[in-house]
């Protein structure tokens, strides 16, 4: 029978030593495998193991919580933010009222490429908005993810280079397995209904698509931010707060002072 991953965290209550390798002892007690353990908080560690039924993890979880030296806080199917913070030794941050929304600061760019590279990964329709302020890495994560990723990302509209906006791909581009970016304020400034086209089309794909300044793109378009599936916050330092006023006069310096193409 093939085994099923499971996540378990735990609060150190009583901080011992020889506390890890008795929870391990009782691990391999119960034939369970460790896959990764790590410190995912202050005083918390989290496990990605293996058992081969829902036996061994109740059995787990019952002597577990007779432990006086730890709490456990979860023991689930592994989500992709538990993967994350045992990969990476810390939780992403997430929205309390919108839970679809996470937040990065700009040291944090690792984790960020790596989590949006498990997001490209998934098959069918993926709609991901990415705001932060100019430069402050917003572009080059989603290309960093991509590569991750094994995806071939296509700039329907950018000011990566130069200011471009697309009105039509050829005939290999429509491909699932591609990633498509789009500026939205370069799309709803500079767009003709050419371009648009192209978008509702690109829309339809059962692909990924990645929107930068998604609430210029819904301002100006038929879509809402309820057809978002994610939306991830990029800053430089925790505090910074994304005021679009000042991105889109960074656009407009870009437009007047380098120039851009259309094809």
């Amino acid at each position: 029978m093939e085994k099923k991953e499971w996540y378990l965290e735990y609060e150190i209550v009583i901080n011992r030593p020889g506390l890890l390798g008795d929870i391990s002892s009782l691990l391999g007690m119960l034939s369970i495998n460790i896959v990764t353990i790590n410190g995912v908080d202050e005083g918390r560690r989290g496990l990605l193991i293996l058992a081969k039924d829902d036996d061994q993890i109740e059995r787990l979880e019952s002597i577990l919580n007779t432990m006086d030296t730890i709490r456990v806080i979860k023991i689930r199917e592994p989500k992709l933010r538990d993967r994350m913070a045992v990969r990476h030794g810390r939780y992403i941050q997430r929205d309390a009222d919108d839970k679809k929304t996470f937040r990065f600061v700009r040291d944090e760019l690792g984790l960020l490429v790596d989590f949006m590279a498990e997001l490209f990964k998934q098959e069918g329709h993926k709609l991901i908005g990415i705001r932060g302020m100019p430069r402050v890495g917003k572009t080059e994560s989603v290309v960093a993810s991509s590569v991750c990723a094994n995806k071939r990302w296509l700039f329907v509209s950018s000011t990566l280079l130069k200011q471009t906006i697309r009105n039509q791909l050829i005939e290999d581009e429509y491909n699932a397995e591609n990633l498509f970016i789009i500026d939205g304020i370069v799309s709803t400034r500079r767009a003709n209904e050419k371009h648009w086209q192209l978008v509702r089309e690109i829309m339809r794909l059962p692909a990924v698509k990645v929107v930068e300044h998604p609430d210029i793109f819904v301002q100006n378009t038929e879509y809402t931010m309820d057809d978002f599936d994610y939306i991830i916050e990029l800053r430089n330092n925790p505090d910074e707060e994304i005021v679009y006023d000042m991105v889109q006069k960074n656009h407009m310096f870009t437009d007047s002072d380098f120039g851009g193409f259309d094809f």
